[in-house]
């Protein structure tokens, strides 16, 4: 089966991101949300982006052209065709949410397009189970930024088939990205492993170890890591990491997954991040 025609749900970061690669590759996309103040926002980062990669020298003009012609902007799922080859949710990480999101597209669409889900966390099998064709459902868990990272994670599902696995891997080098096959266990392997230490950084700061600033700094040099733990979970979004924590807790039901009270306090007090202009640290200035 060929991939020619692409639908994404969910205009924000990843989901943007998402469009804005495979149009890059020559694709055509429908990138799907609720408002068009979403989707205008979504193309100003788009085009962000692209003027990033031809400063950059990555890209020509002619290609950023290219790219925004090959992405249609579309609002509602109910405003969506029926003959894509592939979609491929990026909405909130909320189970929920998703299995609305998955209910009203799967009764849209012919019974060959293959459902994608970019979730960070939550068991593709379970994701599955809200559509009508679990075989052609698989996980692509794309890296942030998604232009720029390599990484996509590729997650089984308990009846994922052989044949949609292989599709997906091949659209993958196509894109330019690297396959990772993981099996569908709570936070696969790139949050499985990365969570507990960002909680754990967090843990450093709850306890009075160290300030934010120098837990990134010893990781950083020490560790030789390319930003401090803190410094990203600002920049994943401290609510998305509390959410993924809360899907390993419940998943595993090991303490060494529960999330710090710091965390949650943090979440609660609206400070998420980059996001939201506070976090560990302050970018409102």
């Amino acid at each position: 089966m060929a991939i020619n025609k692409i639908a994404v749900i969910g205009s924000g970061t990843m989901g943007n991101g998402i469009a804005h690669v495979f149009a890059q590759n020559g694709y055509k996309v429908d990138l799907i949300d609720i408002t068009k103040d979403l989707l205008d926002k979504a193309l100003k980062t788009i085009s962000s982006n692209l003027d990033r990669m031809i400063k950059k020298e990555i890209i020509t003009e002619t290609d950023k052209s290219n790219t925004l012609a090959s992405i249609n902007f579309v609002i509602g799922i109910e405003n969506t065709a029926s003959d894509y080859d592939l979609v491929i949710e990026a909405v909130t990480e909320d189970e929920n949410i998703k299995k609305k999101v998955f209910q009203l597209i799967d009764a849209k669409l012919n019974k060959d397009c293959i459902l994608a889900s970019n979730t960070s966390s939550i068991p593709i099998t379970l994701l599955a189970a809200f559509t009508s064709r679990p075989d052609k459902f698989i996980g692509m868990h794309f890296m942030n930024p998604v232009p720029m990272m390599k990484l996509v994670e590729i997650i089984r599902g308990y009846s994922t088939s052989n044949e949609t696995y292989e599709i997906i891997k091949e659209l993958t080098l196509k894109i330019g990205k690297t396959p990772a096959e993981v099996n569908d266990y709570p936070g696969f392997v790139s949050n499985r492993v990365l969570m507990p230490m960002i909680n754990e950084a967090v843990y450093c700061v709850y306890e009075g170890v160290a300030n934010a600033e120098n837990i990134d700094t010893v990781m950083k040099l020490g560790m030789n890591h390319p930003m401090g733990p803190l410094t990203l979970a600002d920049f994943i979004g401290l609510d998305v990491c509390l959410s993924i924590l809360d899907v390993l807790y419940d998943g595993f039901r090991d303490p060494k997954y529960r999330a710090c009270p710091l965390l949650r306090k943090m979440v609660s007090a609206g400070k998420l991040g980059k996001k939201s202009g506070e976090g560990f640290y302050n970018y409102k200035k």
